[in-house]
């Protein structure tokens, strides 16, 4: 009888060990998915809002904040999951010279022995547009 009990600890552990596994796995990856996509989507949408009227008639380097917004969320929505929820916060948006704040937070739910855990994951990145011009 003894033994047996010993087999239940170890089954229940182990199925415990898995749970703990699975849902940090789910952490770090929600976490690394988000950053990648946050660099990428701003680096994309700040090229895509250069203004190219200033730039020809000045020759200074600028970007347009409407276009820089539209042009993020729009990219971030296409690639981000569809079963999560997505707070974009926008800190800082200068044109000349082209540099943005940008701030994501999203929320990973996860459930342990009929618990839901919730983590606020919050990527923040700031950036500044470099050219060889």
């Amino acid at each position: 009888m003894k033994e047996s009990f010993w087999g239940i600890f170890v089954v229940f552990m182990g199925v415990l060990g898995i749970t703990f596994i699975v849902l940090f796995q789910n952490l770090t990856n929600t976490d690394q998915h988000n950053s990648q996509l946050l660099q990428e989507v701003t680096e994309a949408a700040m090229w895509d809002s250069l203004d190219y009227a200033a730039y020809r008639k000045d020759g200074k380097v600028k970007i347009a904040r409407e276009k820089f917004v539209e042009n993020f969320i729009r990219r971030y929505a296409q690639s981000a999951s569809r079963s999560r929820e997505y707070e974009i916060t926008f800190y800082d948006i200068n044109e000349a010279p082209p540099k943005v704040s940008v701030s994501v937070r999203s929320r990973v739910l996860g459930t342990n022995n009929n618990t839901q855990v919730t983590f606020d994951l919050q990527n923040r990145l700031d950036a500044i547009l470099e050219s060889k011009y």
